[in-house]
């Protein structure tokens, strides 16, 4: 894989014009021939409103817990030297875009105290500030930056992972359940979630404005655990400062530079909680419907577009199902699932939604997974062939398990080609809904774009060797390239 030609003109290098120190213009990862035949989709550019992404390959947001936790400190939520290294890295390293993990829009509005925040409205605070410089960096990389904003809603006021002791297992063949932050965490068992520790007033925490949609403590992440806070329920001017506060953050976002903005709506977040039957029991306007339970999302995506440049793209990340259909608490109240993400994708591009990136789980303590190669690939391939179906152009994103670069490459190929998919018959749609059997193979593109998290942390390389193994001649950056001539 020849070095960029671009970094050196001449005797002389091109500085990066984004940094207040020196450093060479890079833009590692951008195939060498992107409109070569033979060059897979996953390294072709991407275009998003005004935003080009040099190939399909994107860092999924991934909570590090690492910020300053004094509430009382300027500096409380403000990405620190840590994030730098961790992103500014693996944006040297080929990917498209780094995703700053989830960053709360409220101090009440984090997973622990130690999370990343944007609720300083000054674009010289603490906060601004530090996502500058990251994306000043960034930049140089030739690389961009989203952020994804978020409010952890009921699952709020815990103590960083580290401190959480060992939870108890129990062995169960066959399955695979997400932590308490939306996490995959073991095969073939069980997993009793022991996953957080109450952060009280003594440890930073805010144990009296841990939020839901509906409070009390058979709301709690773990009912009947003591490891999480009983959550009060919201009135509605709270749900509008949420709203208006989801609205700032993207604005000072913006400000820092950052390109792309992503609501976190899934993993039994907040925006999830309200969505969800299963902690969504208000009989107000915020709750019981879909239409209701989808209206807080509605009104912050809307805030949010209203809020930020037209060329400025706007991702959604949800859980496609809560993997309770077959739960207790399904056939009391109900759950999210396939059908409800569908039938909101369908309504995601009049509210200015440009991509919708498709995880899943995180909302119950009980959620059954059968974890596969595409447990979550598939759900992105039902919702966009949906999408498709109903003739809308919304990119969808999948994430989950994506290791090896033939997989990522099978997943997109082709979603650069316009009309891959034919439109499907109408008996084979219902409600909107694209009919599949179970590990049906279905052809055409699952995605448009890959979202990769720990296998970075594996391999923070992957897009290089990702290249190798697809023969494809990317370039590289000029202080890496010249050790691999």
């Amino acid at each position: 894989m020849p070095s960029s030609p671009s970094s050196n003109g001449g005797s002389r290098a091109t500085r990066a014009p984004s940094t207040p120190f020196f450093t060479p213009l890079n833009s590692p990862g951008a195939a060498l021939y992107p409109t070569a035949p033979s060059t897979p989709t996953l390294f072709r550019p991407l275009r998003i409103r005004s935003v080009t992404l040099k190939n399909r390959i994107i860092v999924a947001p991934m909570c590090t817990f690492s910020c300053e936790p004094d509430p009382a400190s300027p500096a409380s939520g403000a990405l620190t030297p840590f994030h730098m290294a961790h992103l500014g890295h693996l944006a040297a390293k080929g990917v498209a875009m780094v995703m700053v993990e989830a960053t709360a829009v409220l101090p009440a509005g984090r997973i622990s105290p130690q999370d990343s925040g944007l609720w300083q409205d000054n674009p010289k605070s603490v906060q601004v500030s530090a996502l500058r410089g990251l994306v000043q960096f960034v930049h140089s990389q030739g690389c961009k930056v989203g952020i994804q904003l978020s409010h952890a809603g009921r699952k709020g006021s815990t103590v960083a992972p580290w401190l959480v002791p060992k939870p108890e297992v129990e062995t169960q063949p066959g399955g695979l359940v997400q932590n308490g932050h939306g996490q995959a965490s073991g095969q073939a068992q069980k997993r009793r979630v022991r996953g957080s520790l109450k952060a009280d007033a003594a440890s930073d925490g805010w144990p009296d404005d841990v939020v839901a949609p509906s409070g009390g403590e058979e709301m709690k992440w773990a009912p009947g655990e003591t490891a999480f806070h009983a959550p009060r329920e919201l009135s509605i001017p709270e749900i509008q400062e949420i709203v208006a506060a989801f609205a700032r953050s993207a604005r000072l976002a913006v400000a820092a530079g950052v390109d792309v903005i992503e609501v976190h709506g899934a993993h039994g977040y907040l925006i999830h909680q309200f969505l969800s039957p299963v902690t969504n029991r208000r009989n107000d306007v915020y709750g019981g419907s879909f239409e209701n339970r989808t209206r807080l999302l509605r009104e912050v995506l809307a805030a949010i577009r209203g809020a930020i440049p037209e060329g400025t793209p706007l991702f959604l990340r949800i859980s496609a199902t809560e993997w309770l259909e077959t739960h207790p608490v399904a056939v009391e109240t109900g759950s999210w699932d396939v059908e409800a993400s569908v039938r909101l994708a369908m309504l995601l591009p009049g509210l200015g939604v440009d991509l919708l990136d498709v995880s899943s789980g995180g909302n119950h303590t009980d959620q059954q997974i059968q974890p596969h190669s595409s447990y979550q690939v598939s759900l992105a391939g039902r919702i966009r062939r949906a999408l498709r179906t109903a003739g809308h152009t919304m990119l969808v994103g999948a994430v989950g398990l994506i290791r090896e670069a033939e997989s990522a490459r099978d997943i997109i190929q082709g979603a650069d080609i316009e009309g891959v998919l034919p439109p499907r018959a109408a008996d084979e749609t219902k409600n909107g809904v694209v009919e599949e059997e179970k590990g049906e193979k279905t052809e055409g593109p699952e995605a448009d774009v890959v979202l990769i998290a720990r296998q970075f942390l594996r391999e923070p390389n992957w897009v290089f060797t990702a290249a190798k193994k697809l023969d494809v001649p990317v370039s590289l950056s000029c202080q890496f390239g010249r050790n691999l001539l």
